[in-house]
Protein backbone atom coordinates (compact mmCIF):
# COMPACT_ATOMS: atom_id res chain seq x y z
CA UNK A 1 0.00 0.00 0.00
CA UNK A 2 0.96 3.17 -0.97
CA UNK A 3 1.79 6.08 1.82
CA UNK A 4 -1.33 8.07 0.03
CA UNK A 5 -3.25 5.10 0.17
CA UNK A 6 -3.18 4.65 3.75
CA UNK A 7 -3.11 8.31 4.12
CA UNK A 8 -6.62 8.28 2.61
CA UNK A 9 -8.18 4.92 4.71
CA UNK A 10 -7.13 6.37 7.95
CA UNK A 11 -8.93 9.98 6.70
CA UNK A 12 -11.58 8.20 6.14
CA UNK A 13 -11.83 6.63 9.47
CA UNK A 14 -11.26 9.85 11.05
CA UNK A 15 -13.81 11.60 9.24
CA UNK A 16 -16.66 8.44 9.76
CA UNK A 17 -15.64 8.59 13.70
CA UNK A 18 -16.39 12.01 14.09
CA UNK A 19 -19.66 13.45 13.45
CA UNK A 20 -19.67 16.53 15.59
CA UNK A 21 -16.52 18.80 16.39
CA UNK A 22 -16.74 17.27 20.26
CA UNK A 23 -16.11 13.66 18.43
CA UNK A 24 -13.27 14.95 16.40
CA UNK A 25 -11.36 16.91 18.83
CA UNK A 26 -11.69 13.86 20.67
CA UNK A 27 -10.25 11.35 18.03
CA UNK A 28 -7.20 13.87 17.80
CA UNK A 29 -6.79 13.40 21.20
CA UNK A 30 -6.25 9.62 21.06
CA UNK A 31 -4.13 9.76 18.34
CA UNK A 32 -2.18 12.39 20.21
CA UNK A 33 -2.04 10.38 23.34
CA UNK A 34 -0.44 7.59 21.22
CA UNK A 35 2.08 9.59 19.89
CA UNK A 36 3.41 10.52 23.26
CA UNK A 37 1.61 14.08 23.45
CA UNK A 38 0.91 15.26 26.88
CA UNK A 39 -2.55 16.42 27.92
CA UNK A 40 -2.24 20.00 29.50
CA UNK A 41 -5.22 21.40 31.63
CA UNK A 42 -5.96 24.89 30.94
CA UNK A 43 -6.58 25.25 35.02
CA UNK A 44 -3.11 24.04 36.24
CA UNK A 45 -0.02 25.12 35.85
CA UNK A 46 2.37 24.48 33.00
CA UNK A 47 5.73 23.25 32.80
CA UNK A 48 6.88 22.70 29.71
CA UNK A 49 10.08 21.19 28.35
CA UNK A 50 11.95 21.12 25.21
CA UNK A 51 11.58 18.10 22.86
CA UNK A 52 8.62 17.53 24.68
CA UNK A 53 5.33 17.13 22.94
CA UNK A 54 2.02 18.66 24.52
CA UNK A 55 -2.25 19.28 23.73
CA UNK A 56 -5.09 21.14 25.78
CA UNK A 57 -8.38 21.70 24.39
CA UNK A 58 -11.23 24.39 25.53
CA UNK A 59 -15.33 23.37 25.28
CA UNK A 60 -14.24 19.94 24.17
CA UNK A 61 -14.45 21.32 20.28
CA UNK A 62 -11.60 23.17 19.77
CA UNK A 63 -7.70 21.87 20.20
CA UNK A 64 -4.33 23.46 20.26
CA UNK A 65 -1.33 20.75 20.55
CA UNK A 66 2.38 21.42 19.91
CA UNK A 67 5.90 20.15 19.69
CA UNK A 68 8.56 22.53 21.81
CA UNK A 69 11.49 22.61 19.79
CA UNK A 70 15.02 21.78 21.28
CA UNK A 71 16.28 25.00 19.89
CA UNK A 72 13.91 27.21 21.94
CA UNK A 73 11.62 29.62 20.22
CA UNK A 74 14.29 31.75 18.63
CA UNK A 75 13.41 30.38 14.90
CA UNK A 76 9.75 31.11 15.71
CA UNK A 77 7.00 28.89 15.16
CA UNK A 78 5.46 26.84 12.44
CA UNK A 79 1.82 26.92 13.02
CA UNK A 80 -0.83 25.63 10.99
CA UNK A 81 -4.90 26.48 11.75
CA UNK A 82 -8.66 24.82 10.98
CA UNK A 83 -11.31 24.23 12.21
CA UNK A 84 -13.70 21.32 13.84
CA UNK A 85 -17.23 22.63 12.78
CA UNK A 86 -19.41 21.90 9.72
CA UNK A 87 -22.63 23.14 8.46
CA UNK A 88 -25.21 21.46 9.35
CA UNK A 89 -28.98 20.87 11.44
CA UNK A 90 -29.29 20.73 15.45
CA UNK A 91 -31.69 19.93 17.59
CA UNK A 92 -33.38 22.63 19.38
CA UNK A 93 -33.80 23.03 22.90
CA UNK A 94 -37.84 22.14 23.03
CA UNK A 95 -37.91 19.68 19.67
CA UNK A 96 -40.77 17.61 20.11
CA UNK A 97 -43.67 18.28 17.64
CA UNK A 98 -46.73 15.60 16.75
CA UNK A 99 -48.61 16.34 14.11
CA UNK A 100 -50.48 14.81 11.39
CA UNK A 101 -49.99 10.91 13.04
CA UNK A 102 -46.14 11.37 13.09
CA UNK A 103 -43.50 12.58 16.16
CA UNK A 104 -40.93 15.05 14.97
CA UNK A 105 -38.14 16.92 15.81
CA UNK A 106 -37.69 20.53 15.43
CA UNK A 107 -33.87 21.53 13.88
CA UNK A 108 -31.85 24.94 14.16
CA UNK A 109 -29.51 25.59 10.56
CA UNK A 110 -25.91 25.78 11.70
CA UNK A 111 -23.87 27.59 9.48
CA UNK A 112 -24.11 28.31 5.86
CA UNK A 113 -26.15 24.76 5.39
CA UNK A 114 -26.82 23.83 1.49
CA UNK A 115 -30.04 22.42 2.34
CA UNK A 116 -31.71 20.57 -0.16
CA UNK A 117 -28.82 17.46 -0.07
CA UNK A 118 -30.42 16.64 3.87
CA UNK A 119 -33.98 15.66 2.37
CA UNK A 120 -34.51 12.15 2.47
CA UNK A 121 -31.54 10.67 3.91
CA UNK A 122 -30.80 7.91 6.25
CA UNK A 123 -30.29 10.94 9.29
CA UNK A 124 -28.62 9.90 12.86
CA UNK A 125 -27.48 12.15 15.91
CA UNK A 126 -24.75 12.72 17.78
CA UNK A 127 -23.30 15.01 20.35
CA UNK A 128 -22.48 16.19 23.64
CA UNK A 129 -25.23 15.30 26.72
CA UNK A 130 -24.68 16.68 30.26
CA UNK A 131 -26.47 14.92 32.89
CA UNK A 132 -26.82 14.62 36.30
CA UNK A 133 -24.77 11.68 38.13
CA UNK A 134 -26.31 9.65 40.83
CA UNK A 135 -24.03 11.44 43.36
CA UNK A 136 -25.74 14.68 42.50
CA UNK A 137 -22.92 15.91 40.37
CA UNK A 138 -23.16 17.01 36.67
CA UNK A 139 -21.24 14.83 34.21
CA UNK A 140 -21.24 14.87 30.43
CA UNK A 141 -20.86 12.70 27.90
CA UNK A 142 -20.20 12.17 24.53
CA UNK A 143 -22.82 10.09 22.11
CA UNK A 144 -23.46 8.87 18.78
CA UNK A 145 -26.75 6.83 18.07
CA UNK A 146 -24.95 5.40 14.75
CA UNK A 147 -28.01 4.38 13.16
CA UNK A 148 -30.39 5.63 10.49
CA UNK A 149 -32.67 7.64 13.31
CA UNK A 150 -34.26 10.22 10.94
CA UNK A 151 -35.67 11.58 7.74
CA UNK A 152 -36.59 14.48 6.14
CA UNK A 153 -38.80 13.60 3.40
CA UNK A 154 -39.20 16.06 0.38
CA UNK A 155 -42.72 16.59 -0.98
CA UNK A 156 -43.69 14.76 -3.92
CA UNK A 157 -43.81 16.36 -7.16
CA UNK A 158 -46.88 15.51 -7.90
CA UNK A 159 -47.41 18.31 -5.19
CA UNK A 160 -45.09 20.58 -6.42
CA UNK A 161 -44.74 20.40 -9.83
CA UNK A 162 -41.64 23.52 -10.14
CA UNK A 163 -39.72 21.62 -7.55
CA UNK A 164 -36.80 20.94 -10.39
CA UNK A 165 -36.87 24.76 -11.62
CA UNK A 166 -38.08 26.52 -8.23
CA UNK A 167 -37.89 25.16 -5.06
CA UNK A 168 -37.39 26.74 -2.00
CA UNK A 169 -37.09 25.64 1.97
CA UNK A 170 -38.58 27.37 4.55
CA UNK A 171 -36.06 26.69 7.58
CA UNK A 172 -38.86 26.61 10.24
CA UNK A 173 -41.97 24.79 8.35
CA UNK A 174 -40.11 22.17 5.92
CA UNK A 175 -36.85 21.32 8.31
CA UNK A 176 -38.73 19.39 11.03
CA UNK A 177 -37.20 15.80 10.69
CA UNK A 178 -39.63 13.00 10.81
CA UNK A 179 -39.03 10.64 13.99
CA UNK A 180 -41.61 8.46 14.34
CA UNK A 181 -45.54 7.90 14.53
CA UNK A 182 -47.66 9.25 17.30
CA UNK A 183 -50.06 11.74 18.11
CA UNK A 184 -50.40 14.43 20.77
CA UNK A 185 -51.05 12.45 23.43
CA UNK A 186 -47.49 10.83 23.04
CA UNK A 187 -45.53 11.07 26.12
CA UNK A 188 -42.06 10.64 24.09
CA UNK A 189 -39.44 12.98 24.99
CA UNK A 190 -36.00 13.94 23.40
CA UNK A 191 -34.28 13.97 26.63
CA UNK A 192 -36.28 10.37 27.54
CA UNK A 193 -34.54 9.19 23.86
CA UNK A 194 -30.98 10.34 25.40
CA UNK A 195 -31.52 9.28 28.36
CA UNK A 196 -32.67 5.25 27.47
CA UNK A 197 -29.47 5.77 24.87
CA UNK A 198 -27.33 6.65 27.25
CA UNK A 199 -28.03 3.47 29.34
CA UNK A 200 -27.95 1.45 26.44
CA UNK A 201 -24.69 2.22 25.33
CA UNK A 202 -23.01 2.70 28.57
CA UNK A 203 -24.86 0.88 31.61
CA UNK A 204 -22.02 1.92 33.99
CA UNK A 205 -23.21 5.46 33.94
CA UNK A 206 -24.00 6.85 37.24
CA UNK A 207 -26.65 8.84 35.25
CA UNK A 208 -29.84 10.09 37.49
CA UNK A 209 -31.42 12.06 34.41
CA UNK A 210 -30.07 14.40 31.45
CA UNK A 211 -29.98 17.91 32.21
CA UNK A 212 -29.16 19.66 28.49
CA UNK A 213 -27.16 18.39 25.29
CA UNK A 214 -25.49 20.10 21.62
CA UNK A 215 -27.12 17.26 19.46
CA UNK A 216 -26.37 17.30 15.49
CA UNK A 217 -27.91 15.56 12.86
CA UNK A 218 -25.37 13.62 9.94
CA UNK A 219 -25.42 11.35 7.02
CA UNK A 220 -24.91 7.35 8.04
CA UNK A 221 -23.87 6.87 4.94
CA UNK A 222 -19.74 6.79 5.59
CA UNK A 223 -17.34 8.66 3.33
CA UNK A 224 -15.83 6.60 0.67
CA UNK A 225 -13.67 6.66 -2.41
CA UNK A 226 -15.56 7.16 -6.07
CA UNK A 227 -14.53 7.67 -9.63
CA UNK A 228 -13.73 5.31 -12.71
CA UNK A 229 -10.17 4.98 -10.45
CA UNK A 230 -11.14 5.99 -7.37
CA UNK A 231 -9.98 9.68 -8.36
CA UNK A 232 -12.14 11.03 -5.53
CA UNK A 233 -12.77 11.41 -2.07
CA UNK A 234 -17.09 12.04 -1.06
CA UNK A 235 -18.49 12.24 2.46
CA UNK A 236 -19.97 14.76 4.92
CA UNK A 237 -17.63 17.45 6.80
CA UNK A 238 -14.49 17.44 3.85
CA UNK A 239 -15.04 20.95 5.37
CA UNK A 240 -12.74 21.22 6.91
CA UNK A 241 -12.07 18.10 8.89
CA UNK A 242 -10.08 17.28 5.48
CA UNK A 243 -7.67 20.02 6.73
CA UNK A 244 -7.93 19.13 10.67
CA UNK A 245 -6.31 15.62 9.66
CA UNK A 246 -3.74 16.72 7.44
CA UNK A 247 -2.26 19.28 10.00
CA UNK A 248 -2.89 16.21 13.14
CA UNK A 249 -0.56 13.86 10.65
CA UNK A 250 1.78 16.22 9.41
CA UNK A 251 2.79 17.33 13.48
CA UNK A 252 2.76 13.43 14.62
CA UNK A 253 5.77 13.50 12.11
CA UNK A 254 7.33 16.50 13.06
CA UNK A 255 10.61 16.14 14.59
CA UNK A 256 11.60 18.31 18.06
CA UNK A 257 14.22 20.89 16.89
CA UNK A 258 11.65 23.14 15.87
CA UNK A 259 8.59 24.35 17.44
CA UNK A 260 5.53 23.15 15.84
CA UNK A 261 1.96 24.24 16.63
CA UNK A 262 -1.45 22.83 15.09
CA UNK A 263 -5.05 24.83 16.37
CA UNK A 264 -8.46 23.53 15.33
CA UNK A 265 -11.03 25.75 16.46
CA UNK A 266 -14.59 25.44 16.59
CA UNK A 267 -17.13 28.10 15.37
CA UNK A 268 -15.68 29.08 12.12
CA UNK A 269 -18.65 28.39 9.83
CA UNK A 270 -20.97 31.13 12.42
CA UNK A 271 -17.92 33.67 12.56
CA UNK A 272 -15.36 32.30 15.20
CA UNK A 273 -16.53 34.84 18.14
CA UNK A 274 -16.82 32.26 20.94
CA UNK A 275 -14.62 31.05 23.72
CA UNK A 276 -13.59 28.20 21.96
CA UNK A 277 -13.45 30.00 18.44
CA UNK A 278 -10.74 32.10 16.37
CA UNK A 279 -11.86 35.04 17.47
CA UNK A 280 -11.79 34.01 21.27
CA UNK A 281 -8.07 34.12 23.49
CA UNK A 282 -7.52 30.46 23.14
CA UNK A 283 -4.41 30.76 20.66
CA UNK A 284 -3.21 34.05 22.10
CA UNK A 285 -3.40 32.15 26.02
CA UNK A 286 -1.08 29.31 25.10
CA UNK A 287 1.18 31.52 23.14
CA UNK A 288 1.50 33.72 26.54
CA UNK A 289 2.53 30.23 28.57
CA UNK A 290 4.71 28.83 26.42
CA UNK A 291 7.03 31.81 25.59
CA UNK A 292 6.61 33.26 29.11
CA UNK A 293 6.08 36.99 29.05
CA UNK A 294 4.69 39.61 26.33
CA UNK A 295 8.25 40.49 25.10
CA UNK A 296 9.32 37.04 24.05
CA UNK A 297 5.78 36.61 21.99
CA UNK A 298 5.93 39.71 20.20
CA UNK A 299 9.80 38.51 19.15
CA UNK A 300 8.62 34.79 18.90
CA UNK A 301 5.73 35.71 16.46
CA UNK A 302 7.90 38.35 14.43
CA UNK A 303 9.73 34.62 12.80
CA UNK A 304 6.92 33.01 12.93
CA UNK A 305 4.10 31.81 10.00
CA UNK A 306 0.62 30.12 10.42
CA UNK A 307 -0.65 28.27 7.40
CA UNK A 308 -4.50 28.83 7.72
CA UNK A 309 -6.13 25.36 5.73
CA UNK A 310 -9.45 25.65 4.79
CA UNK A 311 -10.74 23.99 1.32
CA UNK A 312 -11.02 25.72 -1.38
CA UNK A 313 -13.91 26.37 -4.29
CA UNK A 314 -12.76 23.98 -7.16
CA UNK A 315 -13.91 24.72 -10.24
CA UNK A 316 -16.85 22.44 -11.30
CA UNK A 317 -17.06 21.46 -14.70
CA UNK A 318 -20.97 22.17 -15.02
CA UNK A 319 -20.87 25.81 -13.82
CA UNK A 320 -17.61 26.85 -14.94
CA UNK A 321 -18.52 30.45 -15.52
CA UNK A 322 -18.88 31.04 -11.35
CA UNK A 323 -14.86 30.78 -11.87
CA UNK A 324 -12.98 34.01 -12.97
CA UNK A 325 -11.26 32.20 -16.05
CA UNK A 326 -7.72 32.44 -14.46
CA UNK A 327 -8.29 30.84 -11.07
CA UNK A 328 -10.59 28.21 -11.35
CA UNK A 329 -8.71 25.25 -9.61
CA UNK A 330 -8.49 21.50 -10.82
CA UNK A 331 -9.13 18.56 -8.57
CA UNK A 332 -5.83 16.32 -8.28
CA UNK A 333 -3.74 19.22 -9.69
CA UNK A 334 -2.01 20.31 -6.10
CA UNK A 335 -3.05 22.66 -3.17
CA UNK A 336 -4.61 26.23 -3.78
CA UNK A 337 -3.27 29.63 -2.44
CA UNK A 338 -5.89 31.39 -1.83
CA UNK A 339 -5.87 35.53 -2.37
CA UNK A 340 -7.87 38.43 -1.78
CA UNK A 341 -7.31 41.89 -2.06
CA UNK A 342 -9.34 43.00 0.68
CA UNK A 343 -7.80 40.18 2.95
CA UNK A 344 -10.58 38.31 2.91
CA UNK A 345 -7.57 35.79 3.03
CA UNK A 346 -5.19 36.43 4.66
CA UNK A 347 -2.11 35.59 2.40
CA UNK A 348 0.60 37.96 1.02
CA UNK A 349 3.52 37.64 -1.58
CA UNK A 350 5.88 36.61 1.23
CA UNK A 351 3.74 33.79 2.53
CA UNK A 352 2.63 32.75 -0.70
CA UNK A 353 6.83 32.56 -1.84
CA UNK A 354 6.98 30.40 1.57
CA UNK A 355 4.54 28.48 0.43
CA UNK A 356 5.37 28.02 -3.49
CA UNK A 357 9.00 27.26 -2.37
CA UNK A 358 7.73 24.62 0.23
CA UNK A 359 5.65 22.89 -2.37
CA UNK A 360 9.05 22.69 -5.07
CA UNK A 361 10.57 21.24 -2.19
CA UNK A 362 8.41 18.66 -2.33
CA UNK A 363 7.52 18.19 -5.63
CA UNK A 364 3.87 19.19 -4.87
CA UNK A 365 1.90 21.10 -7.80
CA UNK A 366 0.09 23.92 -6.35
CA UNK A 367 -2.47 25.93 -7.58
CA UNK A 368 -3.81 29.73 -6.93
CA UNK A 369 -7.59 30.84 -6.26
CA UNK A 370 -9.44 34.48 -6.80
CA UNK A 371 -12.89 34.86 -6.78
CA UNK A 372 -14.94 36.55 -9.34
CA UNK A 373 -14.01 40.95 -9.39
CA UNK A 374 -17.92 40.59 -9.26
CA UNK A 375 -18.88 38.56 -6.93
CA UNK A 376 -18.12 38.29 -2.91
CA UNK A 377 -15.70 36.40 -1.08
CA UNK A 378 -15.80 34.49 1.77
CA UNK A 379 -13.22 33.67 4.78
CA UNK A 380 -11.33 32.07 7.22
CA UNK A 381 -9.55 32.08 10.33
CA UNK A 382 -6.82 33.07 8.18
CA UNK A 383 -7.39 37.27 8.74
CA UNK A 384 -9.08 36.66 12.41
CA UNK A 385 -5.45 35.03 13.55
CA UNK A 386 -3.46 37.08 11.71
CA UNK A 387 -4.81 40.48 12.79
CA UNK A 388 -5.48 38.84 16.61
CA UNK A 389 -1.42 37.67 17.01
CA UNK A 390 0.03 39.93 14.09
CA UNK A 391 1.71 36.49 12.99
CA UNK A 392 2.54 36.50 9.12
CA UNK A 393 -0.53 34.12 7.89
CA UNK A 394 -1.02 32.40 4.21
CA UNK A 395 -4.74 30.89 3.71
CA UNK A 396 -4.30 27.50 1.73
CA UNK A 397 -6.83 24.65 0.73
CA UNK A 398 -7.54 21.08 -0.86
CA UNK A 399 -10.01 22.14 -3.97
CA UNK A 400 -13.37 20.56 -3.30
CA UNK A 401 -16.94 20.85 -4.87
CA UNK A 402 -20.31 20.68 -3.00
CA UNK A 403 -18.87 22.64 -0.36
CA UNK A 404 -21.56 23.06 2.66
CA UNK A 405 -23.55 19.71 1.46
CA UNK A 406 -24.53 16.71 3.03
CA UNK A 407 -21.56 14.83 0.76
CA UNK A 408 -18.72 16.90 -0.43
CA UNK A 409 -16.13 15.98 -2.88
CA UNK A 410 -12.34 16.17 -3.00
CA UNK A 411 -9.72 14.66 -4.71
CA UNK A 412 -8.02 11.97 -3.70
CA UNK A 413 -4.70 13.27 -4.45
CA UNK A 414 -4.77 16.39 -3.22
CA UNK A 415 -4.87 15.91 0.94
CA UNK A 416 -1.40 13.69 0.67
CA UNK A 417 0.06 16.62 -1.30
CA UNK A 418 -0.89 19.45 1.28
CA UNK A 419 0.08 16.80 3.81
CA UNK A 420 3.52 16.89 2.36
CA UNK A 421 3.85 20.15 2.07
CA UNK A 422 2.81 20.95 5.99
CA UNK A 423 5.06 18.43 6.94
CA UNK A 424 8.16 20.12 5.47
CA UNK A 425 6.97 23.46 6.78
CA UNK A 426 7.08 22.23 10.01
CA UNK A 427 10.43 21.01 9.93
CA UNK A 428 11.84 23.99 8.51
CA UNK A 429 14.32 25.66 10.63
CA UNK A 430 14.58 28.91 9.27
CA UNK A 431 11.75 31.12 7.28
CA UNK A 432 12.88 34.09 6.46
CA UNK A 433 15.96 35.58 5.30
CA UNK A 434 17.82 37.02 8.30
CA UNK A 435 15.72 35.16 10.12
Amino acid sequence: MTPKHRFNRQLLSFLHSSPTPFHAVSQMSLRLEAAGFDFLEESKHWDLQPGRKYYTTRNGSSIIAFVVGEDGFGNGLRMMGAHTDSPCLKVKPNPEMALHGTLQLGLEVYGGVLLNPWFDRDLSMAGRVFYETKQGEIASVLLDFARPLLVIPSLAIHLDKEANCNRTVNKQLHLPALAGVGDENSDFTFRDLLQREIAEQMPELPLRQVLDYEMSLYDTQPAGLAGLDQEFIVGARLDNLLSCYIGLQALLEADTRTTALLVCNDHEEVGSGSMAGAQGPMLQSVLRRMLGDADKVVRAIDQSMLISADNAHGIHPNYADMHDSNHGPLLNRGPVIKVNANQRYATSSETAAVFRRLCQLEKVPVQSFVVRSDMGCGSTIGPITAAGIGVRTIDVGVPQLAMHSIRELAGAEDPHYLFRVVRRFFQLEQLFAGA
